[in-house]
């Protein structure tokens, strides 16, 4: 649709189709520079993964709760598990560790320091493995627990009675060595009266 202004030679002439062609340039171009931001963002949390190739290399490989991964995206994102990771903040230089929580999403860093970000994440890493090696030690115990009743449940009650049978009290030491010194007093005193007897009737 073609509007024009004004009746003279020089009417101004307006075209949606004109407007519709430049605002496609314009978007494109932003496009263009938002893509190339994204781009560069993207390439430093490569070099900070880069970085922490060698933690990553260490880890076992049955931890499951690790990702590792740069993913393209707005903004683009370095995972290390399913609840961290890490972008760029809005001056596209500084690094910004995050982690959801059930009480919202806190910054566990927020540094321009490729170094300190690498060992922030690092130090991270082996907590996150420390509490999964306490989790599967108390799944151990757990497991070890539920065994032990069962095996009670399924256990006679003379079986269980033998086994919990108190053991005979036993008597104070101390009492029963000054109950044998009498005895053996006694006996030695009746041995010499029984002595003395014997020389007197002689």
């Amino acid at each position: 649709m073609v509007e024009r202004i004004g009746t003279g030679e020089g009417a101004k002439v307006r075209s949606l189709q004109d407007a519709l062609r430049k605002m496609r340039v314009v978007s494109t171009e932003r496009q263009d520079v938002l893509a190339d931001l994204s781009q560069a963002e993207k390439a430093r949390l490569e070099l900070l993964a880069e970085e922490l190739a060698d933690v990553f290399k260490e880890v076992p490989e049955n931890a499951d709760i690790f990702a590792f991964s740069v993913a393209g995206g707005e903004p683009p994102r370095l995972w290390i598990d399913m609840t961290s990771h890490v972008v760029m903040a809005r001056d596209r230089r500084t690094y910004r560790f995050l982690k959801d929580t059930r009480l919202g999403r806190t910054i566990i860093l927020e540094t321009p320091s490729l170094d300190d970000m690498a060992d922030c994440i690092t130090n991270y890493v082996a907590e996150r493995l420390i509490e999964r090696e306490r989790a599967i030690e108390a799944d151990w115990l757990v497991t070890k627990l539920r065994e032990d009743q069962a095996k009670i449940a399924h256990t006679p009650a003379a079986e269980l009675a033998a086994a919990v049978k108190p053991e005979p009290k036993r008597g104070n030491p101390r009492l029963r060595g000054v109950l044998t010194f009498l005895a053996g007093l006694l006996v030695g005193s009746a041995a010499i009266v029984g002595y003395a007897w014997f020389q007197v009737g002689h």
